[in-house]
């Protein structure tokens, strides 16, 4: 059951990851 947990806070995390890095890049490039 906990692995659904896992699961649902590994999907949270990368996202988290990619929208930090994707606004760094957006203001590197202005």
């Amino acid at each position: 059951m906990s692995a659904l947990y896992w699961i649902a806070g590994g999907v949270a995390l990368l996202l988290f990851i990619y929208l930090l890095v994707a606004l760094f890049r957006a203001e590197e490039m202005s």
